[in-house]
């Protein structure tokens, strides 16, 4: 043995071949936390005092390869200087230029994935070799940083500026087959032929057939492209990356900057250009909270896990109710490989509801991600029907009736009859009580809330919602559902609204009393769009539907009247009233026109501006900041009232279900990270002089006026935060 360690090891395999193997212990992944770093200078301190070497080959013992740098470490690591920053990332380049320059070849066998500084790792050796199902990437621009151990560099020289520009400005993961036409890895072959194919690539560099010592002067070397290839591969890779990311992301540009300036120079020198990049890159709030968003993601996860450990299988499904949202239910489940009956008492509601889902495996077909012949089983696993004759075999219903009490409740009644005594029933309500549906039943305790958000197949929350007699089981086999659908699932407690739309009727309350005092709704549109919502409000009513609306916000009023009940006729109900419902009917806010791809696109209306003009009382002009205050503040408010009330676990599953649930903007990591960044006094102290105003909408609770008192936070300012909330 030439090493062992905690988290990997080195052994001669008798040929004279250092094989290193990464397999970090207590753990299910490989992941390059500070502590394997050391490790491995140790191991290759180790390899380069060895002698008579002839190859090095490192290889995974676990199904990834490397998975990249420990996240968990980032907020505590990026809270120091720059200095230090881009001295840590030095030390890590010296290292990684010591594997590229051994004095034999090397070899990686990339077995699973190999993300980040997992990747990184790969490009210092010679040769790849790489599963037929392992993929590989370089995802850092999403956590708002960009590739810093030799990503920037290795990469463009291996694959080409243009492809590199594309896998690390897009953060993607790509396929085996990719990375072979785009050069990134020298050889795709079975897993079970991975590591003898590796070694063979050893052998024939060590008998000259191979020249390893050419690849390496080319990954060392400045990239082949002259002025002119510059100018046109970055110049133009800037402009459209620029608009795709948008003005809130600045890592993917910065990454191409980087890119460019070190095109025409040696290793350390590139080197040292990215270590100051990414320094400065992790220092912004951005990156923060883009980190902060990872880490929330990962404890929901670590939650779903969790309740999948306990739940029964869910092999067949139901759907009541079909139509557009039933269609998407369905399409969704059997996509995702679990068959699903779509019930409904009207032919053409099924067929509404099969045309939806043909509609969007037709574009997943358009798209190349599905062949005809997966369309067709994805469509033989929905079993449209207008009778409960096979309901007894079915282990999980979703009813999706029009949201009705009444008519929900007689629905789940009758289904209860019709299956079997452990069929978990659930129901896609958005407002209404889970508790108050559960009082039809005769089996309470197998009975939940499963909100999807519209539409189904793009919206990644999933709310599960648990009633006073939900049970543990039923609650257990729901986030199973959902995570085998591919959702991300947050259970949450029974109370009007739940949580998403709970918080997201205060912001819309924000709203009216900007209008009704004389705010343009499009401007107000425009401001909260620049903040960094995918809409503003007025837009994102359109989408909702008046009508939705009108319904959510009564039900809101009766539940906290204090706070959302409203005096007086709002912009909202002007549009509902005069049947200007959004984009369902083409009339809203907005006027909307079909655009080339036959997608609705607003355009401004005067007809809507005459119509807001009836419920203006004032004529006061506002600042951006004003706007922005008036918006967020009560939005903010009901995030930490949902959190003090017990709807919501954590702030981590708050915050995670307002970006995956309306859109909030990622970048300022959600409701709860965003009161922190202004800090809690700070925020306390602006809600006060609005509430003074505004009344109790924008009013500050009791226990976050403590929190101001003391200094504390929602979430602690180190990285261990998110993951102790597990």
């Amino acid at each position: 043995m030439i090493y062992q360690g905690n988290a990997l090891s080195v052994a001669n395999n008798g040929d004279g071949i250092a094989i290193l193997t990464l397999d970090l212990q207590g753990e299910s992944i490989n992941k390059l936390s500070s502590a394997v770093i050391r490790e491995l200078q140790d191991a290759i301190r180790n390899i380069q005092a060895e002698k008579d070497l002839r190859g090095l080959m490192i290889k995974s013992a676990k199904d990834a390869f490397i998975v990249g740098a420990d996240i968990t470490e980032f907020h505590g690591m990026f809270a120091k200087d720059e200095e230090f920053l881009f001295n840590m990332n030095q030390e890590i380049h010296a290292l990684f230029n010591t594997v590229e320059d051994l004095p034999f070849p090397t070899v990686t066998a990339i077995n699973g994935l190999a993300l980040g500084g997992g990747c990184e790792l790969t490009l210092t050796t010679d040769f790849r070799v790489m599963a037929e199902k392992a993929q590989i990437g370089l995802p850092e621009t999403k956590l708002g940083i960009l590739p810093g151990w030799g990503g920037c560099v290795r990469l463009p020289r291996l694959a080409g500026a243009d492809n590199a520009i594309e896998w690390i400005a897009g953060g993607t993961q790509n396929k085996a087959d990719a990375a072979l036409a785009n050069g990134v890895v020298d050889a795709v072959v079975p897993l079970e032929r991975l590591e003898t194919a590796a070694l063979d690539m050893l052998a024939r560099a060590n008998a000259g057939e191979l020249n390893y010592q050419t690849r390496r002067e080319e990954k060392k070397g400045p990239l082949k492209l002259n002025a002119i290839e510059q100018m046109m591969a970055f110049e133009t890779a800037k402009g459209y990356v620029a608009g795709k990311a948008g003005p809130h992301y600045p890592a993917p540009v910065e990454a191409i900057k980087v890119i460019q300036k070190g095109a025409g120079e040696s290793r350390e020198r590139a080197q040292a250009i990215e270590a100051k990049a990414f320094a400065r890159l992790a220092k912004t709030d951005v990156c923060f909270n883009l980190v902060g968003l990872f880490l929330n993601d990962q404890l929901v996860k670590k939650k779903g896990s969790k309740y999948e450990k306990q739940a029964m299988a869910v092999e067949q499904t139901a759907v009541l109710g079909a139509g557009i949202m039933g269609g998407g239910i369905a399409y969704q489940s059997a996509y995702k490989g679990t068959p699903i009956f779509m019930k409904d008492i009207k032919d053409e509601a099924i067929e509404l509801g099969l045309k939806e889902a043909r509609k969007l495996l037709a574009k997943q077909v358009e798209r190349g991600k599905l062949t005809t012949e997966k369309l067709a089983e994805t469509l033989s696993n929905i079993r449209p029907t207008l009778s409960y004759g096979d309901f007894g075999e079915v282990d999980l219903v979703v009813e999706a009736v029009v949201e009705n009490p009444k008519i929900k409740g007689g629905v789940l009644a009758e289904v209860e009859k019709q299956v079997d005594e452990k069929t978990i029933l659930t129901s896609n309500t958005s407002t209404i009580s889970i508790t108050r549906l559960a009082q039809n039943l005769t089996r309470p305790e197998n009975f939940c809330g499963m909100h999807f958000f519209n539409p189904v197949h793009k919206m990644p929350l999933v709310e599960v919602i648990r009633g006073e007699k939900s049970g543990d089981a039923a609650i257990a086999a729901t986030v199973a559902y959902a995570r085998k659908m591919g959702k991300t699932p947050i259970v949450v407690n029974d109370c009007p609204g739940f949580l998403v739309n709970r918080i997201l009727f205060p912001y819309f309350g924000g709203f009216s009393l900007l209008v009704e005092q004389g705010a343009d709704f499009e401007r107000v549109d425009k401001v909260m769009e620049k903040f960094g919502w995918p809409m503003g409000p007025a837009y994102l009513l359109d989408v909702v539907g008046m009508d939705t609306a009108v319904h959510a916000n009564e039900v809101m009023a009766e539940g906290f009247p204090e706070r959302m009940a409203r005096e007086g006729k709002t912009a909202i109900q002007a549009m509902y009233e005069n049947d200007r419902l959004g984009q369902k009917n083409g009339k809203g806010f907005y006027a909307y026109e079909e655009d080339r791809k036959g997608k609705p696109k607003k355009v401004s209306d005067d007809h809507a501006h005459d119509l807001v003009k009836q419920v203006v009382a004032g004529n006061q002009e506002f600042s951006d900041d004003e706007i922005i205050a008036r918006m967020m503040v009560p939005l903010c408010l009901e995030t930490v009232r949902c959190l003090e009330d017990d709807i919501v676990g954590t702030p981590a599953e708050a915050d995670i279900a307002l970006i995956y649930g309306i859109g909030f903007p990622p970048f300022r990591g959600g409701a709860l990270r965003y009161i922190d960044a202004q800090g809690v006094a700070e925020f306390v102290g602006l809600a006060d002089r609005l509430a003074a105003e505004l009344g109790p909408l924008y009013a500050p609770t009791d226990k976050l006026r403590q929190m101001a008192e003391k200094g504390e936070r929602f979430y602690p300012s180190d990285a261990q935060s998110t993951q102790d909330q597990a």
